[in-house]
């Protein structure tokens, strides 16, 4: 699998509890705009609508090449494709209080999908950040004092 973008932030922000990786419903032209680079999942999260998984925030540039009515509206809610198992456990997951649905990274498969790594996720507090931030110093000084 080939990363096409990760969203790093969200591991900063978040505990992941559980994982998954879920294929994407897009049109043509948004597919052609992700594979030139022009995407963005920063600000995206995921919702349920009619017991469905959209994800919006997600954010994919038109394409310059296709005209204007042939182009797509970058902010779309796009559909999340998982099995009905995996729906129900997120689903029961993001009841709980303080819980929610975070994308990770957006790959492109062997075949040449798109999937989106998403994430049950808790946010994390401001003491839990600050002891991240310490680890990485720790370690990060370990390995300079090692070379």
């Amino acid at each position: 699998m080939k990363l096409i973008q990760k969203n790093k932030k969200a591991s900063f922000e978040y505990t992941f509890i559980d994982e998954y990786t879920a294929g994407i419903k897009l049109l043509g032209s948004e597919v052609k705009s992700i594979r030139e680079g022009n995407v963005n999942i920063k600000n995206a999260h995921c919702i349920f609508e009619n017991g469905e998984l959209f994800i919006t925030g997600m954010h994919i540039a038109e394409y310059k090449q296709s005209g204007k009515h042939q182009n797509h509206d970058p902010m779309r809610k796009k559909k999340l494709l998982l099995k009905k198992k995996e729906l129900k456990k997120l689903t029961k997951g993001v009841e709980e209080k303080g819980n929610t649905i975070v994308p990770k990274a957006l790959v492109l498969t062997k075949t040449g999908l798109f999937k989106l790594e998403i994430a049950l996720a808790k946010g994390k507090k401001l003491h839990d950040k600050r002891h991240d931030i310490k680890k990485k110093d720790l370690e990060r000084d370990l390995e300079r004092k090692l070379k």
